[in-house]
């Protein structure tokens, strides 16, 4: 990814289950109305339109992990990354990714280096920490969620550049002899990414020399803030962030007119908020009130107000604030290119799947972002 580059935009998907007739209460979320044939017809649907983005023009096509609710339908997304090395062909792969906190990091290094190997050298690993509550799913303190993090991306990229076995004594991982195999098509290694949505989180990104991710921004002034304290901290490590670096995510609708992408989306969001957030939503404030999931204060403040945030505009703010893209091709134009001015962005990550909005909406928002927005944003 040099820099002066073009812009690139991921194509992400957290694969949602769209069938909850009643929003669930608790999480985890019983299972019990589960239907393992609509869920099969879903998958279907979701791998092919990521399958599709590289006809379309993304560069990147992303996915995630999530766990014990209808949120997403993604509890490995190497399982999905496996099947688009084989259905792709130039697309990079986004893994966005494993929470590697929860995971043997050796099993993540092994993984990543196969799905790198399978596609041609065209992984992005993501080190992702988790959503907290999900710290209770796999029984891992969320108060080591951090240094837990810092240690596995260490112990993988070694995993991947070390030629002989090693051994590693660590405060959270002991392994007498380490030699995976394959090791990755990349070299050194595939690039990294981490989610960077707090200052705290951001620094570890900038230390380990990774793409910072904030996968939903909540305010172009702080992620604004955010971007500069990364090349901050990177800078006093010895190294300079390039665009390409910096990836701002946002859930988008585009359609053929303004009005019609409004309905879409008001849609979508409604099912997102109402349905599949509303556990996620009571678990993380349950999880954030008894741990030390975030060790800052000011980190915790951050993120209660980042989620009251997002739950408390109108769409029409979340657009002008620039969570949200939505509207017309045109719209959706000016309103990259708002974000691009106040971020210096490289990477647009799009959500595209916002809810239970049709699969027919998806798929003419992805026509029309490669025939009208494309050749408009390229070049930002």
């Amino acid at each position: 990814m040099p820099a002066g580059a073009a812009m690139l935009f991921n194509y992400f998907h957290l694969m949602p289950w769209t069938y909850c007739d009643e929003p669930p209460t608790t999480w985890p979320v019983s299972n019990k109305t589960f239907d393992p044939a609509k869920a099969q017809a879903l998958y279907r649907t979701y791998v092919d339109d990521m399958a599709y983005a590289e006809d379309c023009g993304f560069d990147w096509v992303g996915c995630n992990e999530h766990h014990f609710s209808p949120y997403g339908l993604m509890s490995n997304c190497n399982l999905i990354g496996s099947v688009l090395a084989h259905r792709t062909g130039k697309i990079k792969l986004g893994m966005l990714g494993n929470l590697v906190p929860l995971l043997n990091p050796v099993r993540v290094a092994e993984e990543y280096a196969m799905l790198d190997v399978m596609s041609g050298g065209r992984l992005i690993a993501g080190f992702m920490r988790g959503i907290p509550h999900e710290y209770r799913a796999y029984n891992v303190n969320p108060d080591e969620s951090m240094s837990r993090l810092d240690e596995a991306a260490e112990l993988i990229v070694k995993c991947w550049t070390s030629d002989e076995p090693f051994r590693w004594e660590g405060e959270h991982y002991q392994f007498p002899s380490v030699s995976i195999w394959p090791r990755p098509m990349q070299r050194p290694h595939p690039p990294l990414l981490m989610s960077a949505a707090t200052p705290e989180t951001a620094a570890m990104a900038a230390k380990h020399k990774a793409i910072m991710g904030m996968t939903l921004i909540a305010d172009l002034d702080v992620a604004r803030k955010n971007i500069e304290f990364f090349r901050s901290e990177a800078r006093s490590r010895g190294w300079e962030p390039q665009r390409h670096h910096i990836l701002t995510g946002h859930q988008t609708v585009i359609a053929d007119t303004d009005d019609e992408a409004i309905a879409i989306m008001r849609s979508g969001l409604d099912y997102f908020h109402r349905v599949l957030m509303r556990p996620q939503r009571e678990a993380q404030t349950e999880v954030l009130t008894k741990t030390g999931y975030y060790g800052e204060a000011d980190s915790k403040q951050y993120f209660d107000k980042r989620l009251a945030t997002l739950r408390e505009r109108t769409l029409e703010e979340q657009i002008e604030a620039g969570t949200v893209l939505c509207g017309s091709p045109e719209s959706i134009v000016k309103q990259m290119k708002k974000i691009n001015a106040a971020t210096d962005n490289g990477v647009f990550n799009m959500t595209m799947k916002i809810g239970d909005m049709p699969d027919s909406a998806v798929r003419r928002g992805m026509e029309l972002f490669r025939d009208r927005v494309l050749p408009n944003v390229r070049d930002l």
